[in-house]
């Protein structure tokens, strides 16, 4: 895990009529998940590909763990920060054991190390092994390539890794199962994570802290939810969706407005949600079905319940 620092870091490319970044100041604190929010050309994956050198920025201080990258040698500081686009850049005439090797063939690994460390990974990111070890990217999916371009950024165990819109080249719901798959392996790993977006659904869903970026500059750098509920100006509220109360749910938890379970409580036949579900999520199912109330779970065991009531209780106190 690593911190990132940016100061006073400025891009100015040749003949552009303004800074792509201009004067960001910005902490990314170590094993958080942050996410670059902001419509096209706000400069959020020029900000990105400099924390790895693809990218030399004009003026200003990036520091990685305190070290100042200018000082670091560009190819060893590349080799130590994971990597994952859109466009998944697999290459296409190795097998997915091949791919996810790169870098640790790089760091000159011994073999049976790779070898357990490419199983580890597959597994990892729930593409088994015996099946998937040997295939090429185009005997794949969009969504398998995606987690084999995951698992090769994991590989050489880097602190950091930075993701540039790198859902963006797949339908909605093999998206949704990727973000959710993403968030599953950042509470096991705990790296430090930027990631690039312009969907807002995303950002919200995935990100300890967003930053909002317009014309190159940091507008506001908080919480979702915090972003959600106190926008930094009109731009930010537009862009965010912060008058949505919907939206707004589903930065609440389940288990935080959950009610005691009854002495007298029969589980049988009721409608269920886990306690890590948002408010957002447990809505849509009340409004499917002819139920108000739904049994929390933590696992498989009951621990609360959430009523439709206590769901508008919520939304009238944001």
């Amino acid at each position: 895990m690593s911190t990132i620092r940016f100061e006073q870091v400025t891009k100015q490319f040749p003949n552009a009529e303004r800074p792509s970044v201009l004067e960001v100041n910005l902490q990314i604190d170590r094993g958080s998940f942050v996410v670059l929010l902001g419509p096209s050309g706000c400069g959020k994956t020029t900000l990105l590909k400099m924390i790895n050198r693809l990218i030399e920025p004009t003026s200003g201080v990036i520091c990685v763990d305190g070290k100042n990258i200018i000082d670091m040698d560009a190819i060893e500081l590349r080799r130590q920060v994971g990597y994952v686009i859109q466009q998944v850049g697999l290459f296409p005439h190795m097998t997915v054991a091949k791919n996810i090797a790169v870098v640790p063939e790089l760091l000159k690994w011994p073999q049976d190390r790779i070898d357990r460390r490419v199983d580890e990974l597959l597994e990892l990111v729930e593409l088994p092994p015996g099946e998937y070890r040997q295939r090429y990217p185009a005997q794949m999916s969009g969504g398998q390539q995606q987690r084999v371009g995951v698992a090769r950024a994991l590989a050489g165990d880097p602190g950091v890794i930075l993701m540039d819109e790198p859902f963006g080249a797949v339908d909605a719901l093999t998206r949704a199962g990727l973000q959710t798959e993403m968030l599953v392996l950042q509470r096991r790993l705990h790296k430090t994570i930027v990631f690039v977006t312009h969907d807002v659904e995303e950002a919200l869903r995935l990100a300890d802290k967003i930053v909002i970026m317009r014309e190159g500059r940091l507008v506001q750098y908080d919480t979702p939810f915090n972003i959600l509920s106190r926008p930094a100006d009109s731009f930010v509220r537009e862009l965010v969706g912060a008058d949505d109360l919907v939206r707004q749910l589903s930065l609440i938890a389940v288990a935080s407005v959950m009610e005691p379970l009854p002495a007298d409580f029969v589980g049988n036949g009721r409608l269920a949600i886990d306690r890590d579900a948002d408010l957002r999520q447990a809505l849509s199912l009340l409004l499917g079905s002819e139920s108000s109330v739904l049994t929390v779970l933590a696992g498989d065991a009951p621990v609360g319940l959430l009523t439709l009531q206590s769901i508008q209780s919520a939304a009238a106190g944001k």
